[in-house]
């Protein structure tokens, strides 16, 4: 049962890395020309848009990475290892990356919100980091539930 499913977990990792590979090839750029035709003024905002998106685009490979390997010490009995903690480690410090990342494009948001009289767009700019920082909290609860874990099973076999 174990295995079916962290295998699920294991493909939904991949089907989630799909989407944000398309993302950054189709998607990315045309985000950037549309930024670049809305403030003509600032003709290096196009280059600013690519860093940033292409920028966190790296942390969250790395951290779905992780998240595989995560899945790969549950199958061999490892969840409760030290390299566990490490992956969740990594996993909250990309997560950190992505949302300072993308707080740093809010301030474009609120330029889109000003042409277009829409403050909504404010709102949806920051969907990605309060969703980057969520999953930050939610994994530093998980690593420290998981080395406190780690701490009992030591002092358990020391004691017999």
């Amino acid at each position: 049962m174990k295995q079916v499913s962290t295998l699920f977990l294991k493909i939904a990792v991949i089907l989630i890395g799909i989407p944000i590979l398309a993302m950054c090839i189709f998607l990315v750029p045309e985000i950037g020309n549309i930024a670049a035709e809305l403030l003509p003024k600032f003709a290096y905002i196009k280059y600013l848009v690519f860093i940033v998106f292409y920028a966190s685009a790296i942390p969250f490979y790395f951290a779905l990475y992780q998240a595989f390997k995560l899945l790969r010490y549950i199958d061999k009995n490892m969840a409760f290892s030290q390299m566990s903690v490490n992956a969740l480690k990594k996993i909250k410090y990309c997560a950190i990356t992505i949302s300072s990342l993308h707080v740093l494009v809010l301030p474009l948001f609120y330029l889109f919100a000003e042409i277009d009289d829409a403050p909504g767009v404010i709102f949806i700019g920051l969907v990605v980091p309060f969703a980057s920082l969520v999953i930050a909290v939610f994994a530093a609860v998980l690593q420290k539930l998981l080395q406190e874990a780690i701490d009992i099973k030591s002092e358990n076999d020391l004691t017999v």
